[in-house]
């Protein structure tokens, strides 16, 4: 950041009084310019006893597998974007059952959030951001072929856990290298 987009002046990156980090701040109007972490939103859409993943079409990593999820946009709940993501990736409508996971992603500043959801109808097509969009069984989810660490913890917890609709926090300071398929 250079400029200060409440004044235009230049900005300086230091600790604000009474603060403990370094800011951009703006030393003409005096505006800390706060930068924080985006929040990823996306499903894990069931449809009998199957879990809907979609192969991404665009980048980052095209043609791995993902949950619907993107990022929260401004002015809409946490379970409105988990929605409105599965549409845009799958045009599939889900209903929330609950929060499934949380898990952190420090060194990019992101945090995702993934909500255990009903297909509504069944009915689901790719999309600009898919280029496939299919159901799997617990036992055929594409381990070796997930596109990010966060799906992988979500669909992991999501397989493992005794009860579906237990809420799961996780971060990659934590990570296990996932094992190898054969």
């Amino acid at each position: 950041m250079k400029y200060c987009s409440s004044c235009g002046s230049p900005v300086v990156y230091k600790v604000p009084e009474g603060d403990n980090r370094s800011r951009h701040v703006c030393d003409n109007c005096g505006t800390i310019h706060y930068s924080n972490p985006k929040v990823v939103v996306g499903s894990i859409p069931i449809w009998e006893n199957r879990i809907l993943l979609c192969k991404r079409a665009i980048e980052p990593r095209k043609g791995f597998w993902t949950l619907p999820a993107g990022f929260l946009e401004n002015r809409e709940t946490v379970e409105e974007g988990a929605i409105r993501e599965t549409k845009e990736e799958a045009n599939a409508d889900i209903s929330i059952i609950g929060l499934q996971s949380v898990y952190s992603i420090p060194h990019i500043s992101q945090i995702y959030m993934f909500f255990l959801a009903d297909l509504v109808d069944g009915k689901f097509s790719i999309s600009s951001e898919s280029e496939e969009v299919q159901l799997f069984s617990e036992e055929e989810i594409p381990w070796d072929q997930l596109a990010f660490t966060s799906v992988y913890f979500a669909l992991k917890k999501y397989v493992d856990a005794p009860v579906k609709n237990s809420l799961h926090l996780g971060n990659i300071r934590d990570r296990k290298t996932p094992p190898k398929e054969s």
